[in-house]
């Protein structure tokens, strides 16, 4: 098994500065720069991280050395669209619905994020790969970085 590719949204870069989500977050994209995982985020991150704090900016240019940045295609908005249309997530959240679609047509394993409302929810995530599955899609798993990270005393 090769190394993991791994979408991370917006709210992972910005957890590293979020008391709550600090340590693991870190511990996530130590991993990343040891070679742990192969690090995906897109022009959609690219666009809200714009508008983050010069702190959580900075770092996600520090980050783009290690990342594959993947564009938003043509597949992947009609497979957010599918999304949509599923009432997954309202149109007010089509974002949170791109980032899934876009890991998903990128080839990723599974998808990082702090968004428990939209990304990371036990009832979102069936529907997300049934739709996956009527698409032609392969499922995607979808975890916060807590859930994802090694720790030291595991054998792997």
């Amino acid at each position: 098994m090769g190394i993991i590719r791994v979408y991370a949204d917006t709210s992972v870069f910005g957890g590293l500065y979020d008391e709550e989500f600090k340590v693991p977050t870190q511990k996530f994209f130590d991993q990343v720069q040891s070679g742990g995982f192969a690090l995906v985020t897109s022009a959609i991150v690219q666009d809200e991280i714009a508008l983050a704090p010069p702190e959580v900016r900075n770092f996600f240019d520090e980050m783009l050395r290690f990342c594959d940045v993947a564009e938003v295609s043509e597949h992947a908005l009609d497979l957010r669209d599918a999304y949509l249309h599923s009432r997954i997530v309202s149109a007010k959240y089509s974002d949170d619905a791109l980032h899934v679609a876009v890991a998903t047509v990128s080839s990723c394993a599974l998808i990082v994020s702090w968004n428990f409302k939209h990304i990371v929810h036990f009832q979102k995530i069936p529907l997300y790969n049934a739709v996956n599955a009527i698409q032609g899609y392969p499922q995607i798993a979808i975890f916060s970085p807590l859930e994802v990270i090694r720790y030291e005393d595991e054998e792997v």
